[in-house]
């Protein structure tokens, strides 16, 4: 049955590493033999690893795997662990001489700013998520990557809402699946459908206020010190894609992250997003690139649906 999660997407798995008291942790997601990968990173503060790699003029196409983590920069050193596992696996990029390289590009958030800074992700716990990487489902809310994340920081902590991990898919033909997982810690604010804040900056009685309405208090950008955000997730789909193709694809899923967060890709955030396609079915690019901007929106507001409130970081709905 469906799980309108990413691993609907045949061949993908999705694993978290969680350390909800130090409130951070990382999400692999686990690619099937052969899939080529592609990224757009539009955020004015990212923290990633491979991405160069990534873009079509460069020579190899294989993606072994993808870390989302937190832990700040910290954080990217999880994406060691992540190779151990899948090096041990045989998994990887065949090289001439034909030993295996893993492939693992990787995308950071700051979540230092709930929980215990000291703890961030490292190897161990990224090859746990790999341990724990499974097709079945994908948990959401305050896990892996998600753990620590928050949304309209611009009053401090106490007046954010809390983030996390979400994920979406869909069947967009016989066969042919498309799926998302974000971890949503945005400067601005989560919208639904209609357009209404589900997350966000509030104020001291707890009521969303507006991101867009709080930012007319900063009169310059040294005024606004809120530099602690970003969204990071990750396109996979079973469509035969080109590198460029795919790469194509990651762009135009940031309008989904655009239509489901106001204001997105601020000099604040890291917006950070990956794609993956395994090659089955033969598939329009343009049509694969309207429903990743359609899943990426929908996981972003299923994340802010599944958190909870944590180390006093309130819910969507408190």
């Amino acid at each position: 049955m469906p799980t309108n999660t990413l691993v609907d997407v045949p061949g993908f798995k999705v694993g978290h590493a969680t350390n909800l008291e130090a409130a951070t942790g990382c999400t692999v997601i686990i690619c099937p033999p052969n899939t080529v990968g592609g990224v757009d990173v539009r955020g004015g503060a990212p923290g990633t690893r491979e991405t160069d790699l990534l873009q079509p003029h460069n020579q190899v196409e294989e993606v072994s795997a993808v870390v989302l983590s937190g832990g700040s920069a910290f954080g990217l050193a999880s994406a060691d662990g992540v190779m151990q596992y899948l090096e041990e696996h045989e998994m990887g990029y065949r090289t001439g001489i034909g030993y295996l390289v893993p492939i693992v590009p990787a995308a950071i958030l700051f979540d230092l700013n709930i929980g215990d800074a000291t703890v961030r992700p490292d190897a161990a716990m990224a090859y746990q998520a790999c341990v724990n990487a499974s097709a079945d489902t994908v948990k959401q809310g305050n896990l892996g990557a998600g753990t620590g994340a928050s949304v309209g920081k611009l009053r401090g902590i106490p007046n954010a809402t809390k983030g996390g991990i979400g994920s979406a898919s869909i069947e967009i033909l016989d066969g042919l699946w498309l799926g998302a997982i974000v971890a949503v810690n945005a400067i601005g604010d989560v919208l639904d459908e209609q357009g209404k804040i589900i997350a966000g900056v509030r104020d001291d009685e707890g009521h969303f206020i507006g991101t867009l309405n709080t930012l007319k208090g900063f009169f310059s950008q040294a005024s606004l010190d809120s530099r602690e955000n970003t969204v990071i997730g990750a396109i996979a789909t079973n469509a035969k894609l080109s590198k460029a193709h795919v790469n194509k694809v990651a762009q135009m899923a940031h309008d989904g992250l655009a239509r489901a967060i106001s204001p997105a890709h601020t000099m604040h955030d890291g917006d950070s997003i990956f794609a993956l396609a395994s090659g089955e079915i033969p598939a329009d690019t343009n049509l694969i690139g309207a429903y990743a901007a359609e899943m990426m929106a929908a996981a972003i507001r299923n994340a802010i649906y599944h958190a909870t409130t944590l180390h006093n970081v309130k819910a969507w709905n408190e």
